[in-house]
């Protein structure tokens, strides 16, 4: 296991030093997953969000100035056929943080369960919840959660997201106890972050027992008080994916469309870091438009884009990692 400074150093690589992390990085993911990415479908949900992130177009000051927007469940299903048509067995539902959407779920989800014949991972991405709500989508069908935690250090955690990060974890922690397979996130290239912070959130990833983790690199977007923030860097971002990769190959990595929107070929380079996700959002256009995660100038991902990076990378597409366990979990529970 690589130490804590040898993490520091190898997150500043460049040029062959950088290249052969990445090549050791896709040994380990060959070695865990062989030569396959996970491909996940999303349904943005809404555009309504209760926490008021500085770097987020859809924090809470905004809500009243953005055209907001709640998909119905019968929306959702029907999105959800469209995922289930292509071959895609990971229906990701996520949006703004607010329990208003609750009942939306709760009526979505078993239908969805139904359409697949069970056979499909329903990954929610929806933010705090109280823990009898998660034991409540969980008997209902959730298979899997993402909580990013977004920045491990606890003061930069309570100054951009004004809430804290303990309670962030405790949320984790709760889901890992309710069942989930659990995922999280970072930041990286945030103001005020240091070398020594992203050592902290590799650290943090592994400590928790994540199942998934993800790395987007910082994206200044407007109407936001971080909007005049120098934008991220993609080689932090991409060095972050190929040391999570060498110290927990099993995690499941998102190659993001925040490595896209910042430079060209931004995906290609994450699955070369040793990224094994894929997510192709069916979104409708005008929602696509109203989801301000990046603000307006957003790149979204489509099944042929997916295709095109996957074949040139020399991948092949595959369905979810967890279907066949959590099938035999409620197998067992019968």
């Amino acid at each position: 296991m690589l130490t804590r400074e040898e993490m520091r150093s190898l997150l500043v690589a460049r040029g062959q030093e950088q290249e052969e992390l990445f090549a050791e990085s896709r040994r380990a993911r060959q070695r865990r997953y062989g030569a396959t990415i996970v491909l996940r479908g999303v349904i943005e949900l809404t555009n309504v969000c209760r926490v008021n992130c500085d770097y987020c177009p859809m924090r809470r000051d905004n809500v009243r100035g953005n055209d907001t927007y709640f998909l119905t469940a019968d929306q959702i299903v029907e999105t959800a056929e469209l995922i289930r048509a292509s071959g895609i067995n990971v229906v990701l539902l996520q949006g703004g943080e607010t329990p208003s959407v609750l009942p939306i779920l709760e009526d979505a989800i078993p239908r969805i369960r139904r359409l697949y014949d069970d056979q499909v991972e329903v990954l929610l991405n929806v933010g705090n919840l109280k823990r009898a709500q998660y034991e409540r989508l969980h008997a209902i069908g959730a298979t899997s959660y993402i909580l990013k935690h977004e920045t491990s250090d606890p003061d930069l955690h309570l100054r951009i997201r004004h809430e804290t990060l303990e309670s962030r974890l405790r949320h984790l922690r709760d889901l890992r106890a309710v069942g989930f397979k659990i995922g999280t996130g970072l930041i990286s290239s945030l103001p005020g972050q240091s070398l020594d912070s992203i050592v902290d959130d590799i650290e943090l990833a592994d400590e928790i027992g994540t199942d998934m983790c993800s790395v987007s690199p910082f994206i200044p977007a407007p109407n936001t008080p971080m909007s005049l923030e120098p934008i991220g860097d993609n080689e932090l971002a991409l060095n972050v994916i190929a040391l999570l990769r060498l110290r927990m190959p099993h995690l499941l990595i998102p190659s993001v469309s925040a490595l896209e929107r910042v430079g060209g070929g931004g995906q290609s380079r994450g699955l070369d870091a040793g990224a094994n996700v894929m997510t192709v959002n069916f979104s409708g256009a005008n929602d696509q438009k109203r989801y301000l995660i990046y603000g307006k100038d957003r790149f979204v991902v489509t099944l042929d884009h997916v295709r095109r990076l996957v074949e040139t990378s020399g991948l092949e597409l595959r369905g979810s990692v967890f279907i066949k366990q959590e099938t035999m979990s409620r197998e067992s529970a019968r």
